[in-house]
């Protein structure tokens, strides 16, 4: 783990996973004060947002945390240069591969760049191309999800790239046992988003706390796809009313389709809207029916709402007690 908190200048590797809504400055500076590493959420907002954001955060805490951008914004050099005027020093690269001159232009800001690499392939192409880092992810994990488990991409992709790159295990993750087993395997830290939420730090709504409290393993489903026609990339939350619609929706496009009722252009649109806002809807509004909650599977191992010191103190003291386990 020293190698992955030397790399992030934190104190624990554990890395925040940046959550829409959720990993905010208020979370992402109490993250990094507890000693790990915070990660704001850009998702779609504007630069100027960011900005804001940044400069939030930075009135909470000194320590370093990093901003997680998607690549397919349409202000992504823009964000690059945000992060680089207020001196990021850690870019997470989300949803892709990076655009072209992406890598390059967060480099020239001094910072460094982390990927997500959800295949050993892809993972090798990013480190040829100059990646400082990587995020393996598993399908365990909430929000958007690939189709492969932890522990699968862990025993894969550690052996042939971790001497390389440090690479952070994501998906599942919810107590320290677990994390020290990925250390054992050669994983420079971790990367947690579920365990976070109901943080006292965390400015979820008291509703959407509350689902997270009482949710089991089995609670946190991912979505389906009804027509290959209307490609839906799979997300992770908690079972509700709005899944339900969702796939009732689905449903009657694929119909409306059918009929020639609208055009094909169109009903992918449809499709890729009816989520619009649901994240929002249930973060801020505690709209947890209709809304999206998305949530990893280590969400039955959310309990209660604490502190985050707390929480990392936890894993950290299960973690040690785990490896002294091996040692003796």
């Amino acid at each position: 783990m020293a190698r992955g908190a030397d790399f992030l200048g934190s104190e624990v590797a554990i890395m925040a996973g940046a959550m829409s809504w959720v990993s905010e400055r208020n979370l992402v500076a109490a993250m990094s004060n507890a000693g790990g590493f915070g990660v704001i959420a850009c998702g779609a907002m504007t630069p100027a947002l960011l900005d804001a954001e940044i400069a939030g955060t930075k009135a909470l805490t000194a320590r370093p945390f990093g901003v997680n951008l998607i690549t397919m914004h349409p202000d992504l050099f823009e964000l690059i240069a945000v992060c680089g005027r207020h001196g990021v020093g850690h870019v997470v690269l989300a949803g892709g591969l990076p655009p072209k001159g992406a890598l390059e232009a967060i480099k020239a800001t001094g910072a460094k760049v982390i990927c997500f690499a959800p295949a050993l392939s892809l993972a090798k192409k990013l480190i040829r191309s100059g990646v400082d880092a990587l995020v393996i992810e598993g399908m365990e994990a909430g929000g958007h999800i690939g189709p492969v488990s932890t522990s699968v991409l862990a025993q894969e992709m550690l052996p042939v790239i971790a001497d390389q790159v440090p690479v952070f295990v994501a998906g599942g993750i919810g107590r320290g046992e677990a994390i020290a087993g990925y250390l054992d395997m050669g994983a420079a830290g971790v990367q947690l988003g579920t365990r976070f939420v109901c943080a006292t730090e965390s400015i979820a709504h008291p509703n959407f706390k509350r689902a997270f409290i009482r949710a089991s393993a089995r609670d946190a489903v991912a979505s389906v796809q009804i027509d290959p026609r209307l490609p839906v990339i799979p997300v992770r939350a908690l079972k509700n009313a709005g899944g339900e619609l969702f796939t009732a929706k689905q449903r009657e496009v694929a119909q409306s389709l059918d009929e020639g009722a609208v055009a094909m252009a169109e009903a992918q649109l449809q499709i890729e809207h009816y989520w619009a806002g649901a994240l929002r809807r249930a973060v801020i509004d505690g709209d947890v029916e209709h809304g999206s909650v998305m949530a990893g599977q280590s969400v039955g191992m959310v309990t209660r709402e604490e502190p985050l010191a707390d929480i990392i103190a936890e894993l950290m003291t299960e973690a040690a007690g785990a490896l002294e386990k091996r040692a003796a």
